[in-house]
């Protein structure tokens, strides 16, 4: 297999951190027949390196490497494991601008932004190395008169972990420092199109002492590398960020084993802009909540509706902000990168001329950028007609869609009108409003008069066909725990 093409120039100091070989039972290992895959730079379209590409039978083989080292890890003392993920923590932390600049070639997103995920993805493991100590047993007043009744929460197994190429290092960490905390060995399959963030982390994870089986990193073509995991009974617990679609087809494969899953999937977040919103306020939280990551984020403002007295000011203030927004490649940190590949620039241009030809107005953007085939320019697209498909589906992109309404009851129903309920973001100065829609809105997730809401100390996850579980806060590590219920009468 080829060397990788990270160069000097990329200012990466440690190159130990650029791995081309998946990580299976504490070794760095190849494709045994030699496969590997290409990644490039979606700013300029450099070739990066190749990585392995591992095989159905190599995958399943994996597990074996997970199983072999589970009983060890689950029977460690709990604080153990929290010295060990601390461990990782520190790794992480010491390693940020390395780690950020290897997510920015790869990704494509800003520098700033990938020097936040770092700090974002490093604060799962700071929060789960203290969460592993503390799922203690509980006592239960017994509806028995001769015996005494506890509660165990104990480790499902091994975890299988699929990461997505928007996030590639903070959902890794949020899943697998919950499992791990948990004491559940894992499983981790990272996108194709990002998998040297993952290889980094797990190269800080061996550095850390994590022992041999207990995080592994299977490199490899999505469907040669999971099927195997879904199928085998010992995988215990599935865990996905991604598409709906995909979700529904892993809940499927899932079944015949009765896996514990935990599925992160697709969001089509509606922003509500009252006429009693600050407008100011409400024009920025708009902006960062359709913007960031480029749009390419399963919390990104998708659907904003204004209520008719304000929406011509809020069109116009919105309009100049996104023209004056910063595009380029994301180690010039940039507000706008490139997009991740040629299919997400292609979803940008028919979402954008299925609304014109539908009677939408282009305010701003709505083209291609010379600076490389994957920039789109920063759209904002106004009337939007209900019958646009932007308004049914995710742009995941930088194409933000504007539409009036009337009445609170009006903006509700349009907002919860839809399969996904992920976020939902409302701004308005009515406290009454407030506590209504915040409980009427069909969302895991409110922000109200803001955007960013989530943290490692708060459960992420969605309703509806946004998905199953949580992540994130001591329930993220329950999903990875099973309760046992224990009986005792003394002899």
């Amino acid at each position: 297999m080829s060397a990788t093409a990270f160069s000097a120039r990329h200012e990466i100091t440690d190159k130990r951190l650029v791995r081309p070989f998946a990580y299976v039972g504490g070794r760095w290992r190849a494709a045994e027949s030699g496969a590997a895959f290409a990644v490039y730079d979606p700013a300029t379209g450099e070739f990066l390196g190749e990585v392995a590409k591992l095989s159905a039978d190599e995958s399943a083989a994996a597990v074996d490497a997970a199983q072999a080292a589970f009983p060890g890890w689950a029977g460690l003392l709990p604080q153990e494991r929290s010295a060990l993920l601390r461990r990782w923590f520190e790794q992480m932390v010491s390693h940020r601008e390395d780690l950020a600049r290897i997510m920015v070639l790869e990704q494509g997103k800003p520098l700033s932004e990938a020097l936040g995920e770092i700090d974002y993805g490093a604060a799962f493991i700071e929060f789960y190395a203290e969460e592993t100590k503390r799922p203690n047993i509980e006592g239960v007043t017994s509806h028995l008169p001769d015996a005494e009744v506890e509660l165990w929460r104990e480790p499902v197994g091994v975890a299988a972990l699929i990461t997505p190429w928007n996030f590639p290092s903070a959902m890794l960490t949020r899943k697998a420092a919950a499992a791990l905390a948990a004491g559940c060995t894992v499983l981790c399959h990272p996108s194709a199109e990002t998998p040297f963030s993952a290889l980094a982390l797990a190269a800080l994870a061996e550095r850390a002492g994590i022992p041999p089986g207990v995080f592994n990193v299977v490199t490899g073509h999505a469907p040669e590398v999971v099927e195997p995991w879904t199928r085998d009974p010992r995988v215990r617990a599935l865990s996905f960020t991604g598409s709906t679609d995909v979700g529904r087809l892993l809940y499927r494969q899932s079944a015949d084993t009765v896996k514990r899953l935990v599925l992160e999937l697709g969001g089509h977040a509606p922003v509500l802009v009252f006429a009693d919103a600050d407008l100011d306020t409400a024009v920025a939280e708009a902006m960062k909540a359709k913007f960031a990551t480029s749009g390419q984020d399963c919390l990104g403002a998708n659907r904003i509706f204004v209520q008719r007295p304000i929406y011509a000011a809020f069109c116009e203030r919105f309009a100049a902000a996104t023209k004056a927004l910063t595009i380029g490649p994301g180690m010039d940190d940039p507000d706008i990168g490139p997009l991740m590949n040629e299919a997400a620039v292609r979803k940008q241009e028919a979402h954008v001329a299925d609304a014109l030809t539908k009677g939408a107005t282009l305010a701003c953007g709505g083209k291609r950028l010379p600076l490389g085939p994957l920039f789109y320019a920063p759209t904002v697209l106004t009337d939007v007609p209900e019958d646009a498909a932007i308004l049914r589906e995710e742009t995941f992109g930088p194409v933000a869609a504007i539409l009036p309404f009337d009445t609170e009851a009006e903006a509700l129903s349009r907002a919860n009108g839809t399969e996904y309920g992920l976020v939902a973001y409302l701004h308005t100065g009515d406290p009454r409003r407030i506590y209504r829609l915040s409980r009427a809105l069909q969302y895991g997730m409110v922000a109200v008069n803001r955007t960013k809401v989530t943290g490692a100390p708060i459960p992420f996850g969605g309703w509806k066909q946004s998905g199953l579980g949580r992540e994130g806060s001591r329930l993220g590590m329950e999903e990875f725990t099973e309760v046992k219920y224990v009986c005792r009468a003394w002899a």
